[in-house]
């Protein structure tokens, strides 16, 4: 099973993502496309830049294409379309969104991990709060507008994961 598991910025999709691993015997997890692409030496913008979530984006895509079966992927192509949407919302995001749909097949379950009310992280530890909750929003719309079938996941890490396991179950 492929899981991709996606929201805006410090909502605890890695800290679920590495949880899962834990209880997901031989699973592995695909890190958040910023980082590998940080680790192999892609310089990113000190502002995030269309360019840097085009990037990603692609990256995104191609671990999507390249992967196994049982794969967890902090991120995906939706979350980073979104971050795109919303730093440049003049841009015209047409194309992107046909290979988000095309990508979204490969993918089994799509975990989404939102901001929650009352918000978990404190205010101080958030950067660029304004387009977190943009994104946060525009996903939301999204997940409608491509018809696809997601879990959002609330609370605890563990009852997070617990969400998710028993979804994996059923």
């Amino acid at each position: 099973m492929r899981i991709a598991i996606f929201g805006a910025h410090k909502v605890g999709k890695t800290t679920l993502a590495e949880e899962l691993l834990e209880n997901l015997p031989g699973y592995t997890l695909e890190l958040e496309p910023y980082y590998q692409l940080e680790f192999s030496g892609y310089e990113f913008s000190e502002v995030p830049t269309p360019e840097d979530f085009i990037e990603q984006f692609n990256y995104s895509a191609k671990l999507v294409l390249e992967s196994g079966d049982e794969v967890i992927f902090d991120r995906c192509v939706i979350d980073i379309l979104a971050y795109l949407h919303v730093i440049d919302p003049h841009r015209n995001v047409a194309h992107f969104y046909e290979t988000a749909q095309t990508l979204i097949a490969e993918i089994d379950l799509f975990v989404f991990v939102p901001i929650e009310e009352p918000d978990l992280i404190p205010k101080h530890q958030i950067e660029l709060p304004k387009i977190r909750n943009q994104v946060d929003h525009v996903i939301r719309d999204w997940i409608q507008d491509f018809g696809i079938p997601v879990i959002e996941v609330y609370g605890t890490l563990s009852e997070r994961r617990d969400q998710v396991m028993a979804r994996i179950s059923s």
